[in-house]
């Protein structure tokens, strides 16, 4: 049994947990279960501290006294003990020096010889007290920085962690005035400190390597499909030898354009219409407001496009340019998530995504550090996750319907441009009215916004999906009958949920087991493999540019699938390995 040497109500010095400094306690009680003293500090604070922090009181003497009169309270007041005490025994062993010479010498010494010897030992008394003031200042400057210090470490460690060692627990004269003698007044009481995020330790895409080969090639492969698009012949093996030069890829105007779409998009998702739901709760347990405006946007931005083209705007400017509009969005996308790495830099614990925390700059930078960056009420993710992007896309596609009947001498489009336009209309139009399922899905809830997502929204999207119907501008396309019906139905294809078996889980949500969801765990990526290979049918089969959609997407959907399977483990523990032993197959049915 461990030996107590103090008892309730002995004054001693406690120290103040996470700092070297004891402070004036009192004890109040000893448990010998947790082997803790609960004391309480001058100020009232209490807390539960280990014998090993505790000493014996000891009433500490200052070694200088400030005196009442101009003249100080003598050399003894003014100097250390010690220094004092060194300088006398230094005057007395000179003088037992002095002595035993003097006894060697046969000649006598005279007055004016002794009366050296005693200015001598003057003297060295004089340099030996100067010494002592020089050292004490010395203590005195050193004393005031290692409070300082100490102080100042006090104080970080108050802000940044709790010691799990102590039990912290709040005063009990609350209503009590604070005492008068401020310097009596002991340390702050720790009420509450931030949780630490911890660092991502599972790399995505490739790790940092990944990252870095990734900010290289997702532009050049964006800018490598738009030239061969471009082309008559767009076989892998017509690659141009000569890029375009440098100077036709850049055009002000272009940026002007692309910079006024943006803030047009901005203004309408700040327009006081639509309702305000609120986002998932983040991890401090706080929920964002979101305004739920973008279906009203795409009316606006199409009311938009028919003045312009009512009062002669000719959209075929943007097909001549379309090189310039996407190196225009590439510099975007860059600038902003740059601006969106360095603002991070000031972001909490709670505002960083839990996938852009490695602490490496390339790989932080790729994925985004902040979960739900803001400006205000403005949330910029939210934003550009469909606004100018998505509404962008239907720009592109109806200026290439107009391109088509230009380049090709037709009065009115073809038929596969008239599928892919109304496709992608009726895909971004249920995308938008329903955008309120935005905020449920992983790039929202656990992406951070870097250069992935911002070059994914504002460059892949529009210039990628757009494939269809820029290839279909300079090259025909005749379908039949036959085949314009086949693909209708196949892009048609959809789901009706009557009654959808659900299997509980941990977190008081459920999981959808019946209709297509019994079958296959992501009955959707399916339909949206099947959208896009119908959309990429409407080109024919002479190249393979078309098709590069609906081979993006199912790289890109096997890669969310297994990131979706791994949050969904964690997510719902059991009740996810029940709903994977009821539906085995993750997209493809009897295949994957």
């Amino acid at each position: 049994m461990p030996i107590v040497r103090f008892q309730a109500g002995d004054t001693v010095m406690g120290r103040w947990p996470g700092s070297n400094l004891y402070y004036e306690v009192k004890v109040l009680s000893y448990s010998a279960k947790s082997q803790l003293y609960t004391v309480i500090y001058k100020d009232g604070t209490e807390l539960e501290l280990k014998d090993a922090d505790i000493k014996v009181f000891v009433h500490e003497k200052l070694s200088i006294s400030c005196g009442r009169g101009k003249m100080g309270r003598g050399l003894a007041a003014l100097v250390p003990a010690p220094v004092l005490l060194l300088a006398l025994a230094e005057v007395v062993h000179a003088l037992q020096r002095e002595r035993l010479a003097a006894l060697q010498r046969t000649p006598p010494r005279d007055a004016k010889t002794n009366l050296k010897m005693c200015w001598r030992c003057v003297s060295r008394l004089c340099m030996f007290v100067k010494l002592g003031f020089f050292v004490n200042k010395i203590h005195i400057v050193c004393k005031m920085f290692c409070l300082f210090s100490a102080k100042k470490r006090v104080k970080e460690e108050s802000e940044n962690q709790v010691s799990s060692r102590y039990n912290l627990r709040r005063r009990k004269d609350q209503g009590e005035e604070p005492p008068i003698e401020q310097k009596n007044a002991g340390p702050v009481v720790l009420l509450a400190a931030p949780q630490q995020t911890s660092k991502t330790i599972e790399l995505e895409f490739g790790g940092r390597i990944g990252a870095f080969f990734l900010l290289l090639l997702l532009p050049v492969v964006v800018l490598a499909l738009l030239i061969l698009c471009g082309q008559k012949d767009c076989s892998l093996l017509s690659f141009p030898r000569m890029l375009p030069p440098l100077d036709s890829l850049w055009d002000w105007q272009v940026f002007g354009i692309t910079l006024l779409w943006l803030l047009f998009q901005a203004v309408l998702s700040l327009l006081p219409i639509g309702k305000v739901v609120n986002g998932m709760p983040l991890k401090n347990g706080e929920t964002l407001t979101y305004r739920i405006n973008g279906f009203y946007a795409l009316l606006i931005s199409g009311v938009a496009v028919g003045t312009g083209v009512y009062n002669d705007v000719d959209l075929g400017y943007i097909h001549a340019h379309f090189l310039q509009f996407y190196t225009s969005a590439l510099l975007i996308s860059i600038l902003l998530s740059i601006y969106l790495f360095v603002r991070s830099r000031w972001t909490t614990d709670d505002e960083r995504a839990p996938a852009g925390n490695s602490g490496y700059v390339i790989y932080d930078f790729f994925m985004g550090r902040e979960l739900n960056p803001r400006i205000k009420s403005f949330d910029i993710k939210f934003f550009c996750e469909m606004r100018p992007g998505l509404i962008g896309w239907l720009v592109i596609n109806f200026a290439m319907l107009h391109a088509e009947m230009k380049l090709q001498n037709l009065d009115t489009p073809s038929s596969a441009m008239l599928l892919v336009n109304i496709f992608q209309l009726l895909w971004v139009a249920d995308g938008l009215w329903h955008e309120e399922k935005l905020l449920t899905m992983m790039d929202i809830v656990y992406d951070g916004f870097g250069f992935m997502l911002v070059f994914g929204d504002l460059a892949w999207v529009p210039f990628t999906f757009t494939c269809q119907s820029y290839y279909l501008a300079s090259h025909s396309s005749d379908l039949s009958v036959f085949w314009i019906l086949s693909i209708i139905l196949m892009n048609s294809m959809f789901v009706f949920f009557i009654y959808l078996k659900t299997i509980p889980t941990a977190t008081e949500k459920s999981l959808i087991a019946s209709g297509l969801w019994g079958f296959v765990r992501h009955p959707n990526y399916l339909g949206d493999l099947l959208m896009a290979l119908a959309w990429s049918l409407t080109c024919g089969f002479n190249h393979i540019i078309p098709y590069f959609y609906v081979i993006y997407l199912l790289v890109l959907l096997a890669h969310r699938e297994a990131r979706d399977e791994h949050q969904c483990r964690k997510k719902y523990g059991v009740a996810w390995d029940q709903y994977c032993k009821a539906v085995p197959y993750r997209v493809f049915p009897w295949i994957y």
